[in-house]
């Protein structure tokens, strides 16, 4: 018997799947627990549809994560902070300080989007890397000042 796996099932598929198994696993498992429904031509038909509207979504996501890279590369942030002597920071500038300033700016990332491998710990222009998508990766130019 076919069915249309509307869970992901350990042993047996991802949801979304169309799979064959036992009528009897069908009828006294999977139907019972809403894990799976019968593969008929009707729910095929919406199976489709709903993933030609899950590849379209996905699609404006990439197209806007890309708009959004486009606008982050032309951006400069600059933060002041206290430093000391050769340049070095008192503390250091993390990920939360520039999803901050990019706040100011309008411009929404999560701090968790923000790739840096370890804080900015001294003055001058540093290249931030943000993964907005899977596939999109922007790059931020940040400079930190000495403050006055």
């Amino acid at each position: 018997m076919k069915v249309i796996l509307m869970k992901d099932v350990k042993g047996k598929g991802k949801k979304g799947e169309v799979k064959n198994v036992s009528e009897g696993y069908a009828r006294n498992y999977l139907f019972p627990n809403s894990l799976a429904k019968e593969a008929t031509s009707g729910n095929m038909k919406t199976l489709e549809q709903k993933k030609k509207s899950q590849e379209k979504q996905a699609e404006e996501e990439r197209h806007e994560a890309v708009k959004l890279k486009d606008e982050l590369e032309n951006l400069k942030i600059e933060l002041s902070t206290k430093a000391g002597e050769g340049g070095r920071l008192f503390g250091s500038i993390t990920s939360k300080q520039i999803a901050e300033e990019l706040k100011k700016k309008k411009i929404k990332v999560d701090k968790r989007k923000i790739e840096l491998s370890e804080p900015i710990r001294s003055l001058g222009f540093t290249n931030v890397p943000i993964k907005l998508h899977p596939e999109v990766t922007a790059t931020l130019k940040v400079q930190v000042k000495e403050q006055n």
